[in-house]
């Protein structure tokens, strides 16, 4: 829960505790927080448990989305290019190209153009 927190900034809030709850109330505070957060932590846990039982395995159909979402978040541009537009070959970046080098195509010659296959999708507006 509190991963992003380090021990700097638990230093501060605790120095803040202090000086606005004082050294009297501060120890409480931290209990009754402490106490509060564990509450949560048991009703969420039930929660999801209620939940579980009363949807079976519809249930983890709607955690997928969530599980994409987690996925995507993480996802750097280098893993997004070699993903989905390279399909899962890196070796553009790695230098691991086995491919023989095509043929340079002069200027002087007009490269004709020609429609694309007809399995894949063509859209003249954004070309």
């Amino acid at each position: 829960m509190f991963s992003n927190v380090g021990w700097g900034e638990m230093l501060i809030l605790v120095i803040a505790g202090l000086v606005i709850l004082g050294p009297e109330r501060l120890p409480g505070a931290i209990r009754w927080t402490a106490g509060a957060l564990r509450q949560v932590r048991d009703y969420v846990g039930g929660a999801t448990r209620q939940l579980r039982e009363e949807l079976g395995p519809e249930f983890d159909e709607l955690r997928e989305p969530l599980s994409e979402l987690n996925q995507l978040r993480g996802m750097t541009p280098r893993a997004a290019i070699t993903k989905h537009l390279l399909d899962g070959d890196d070796s553009i970046f790695t230098g691991d190209i086995d491919a023989p080098a095509e043929k340079p195509v002069s200027r002087a010659t007009p490269t004709p153009k020609t429609p694309p296959p007809a399995d894949t999708p063509f859209d003249p507006d954004a070309t």
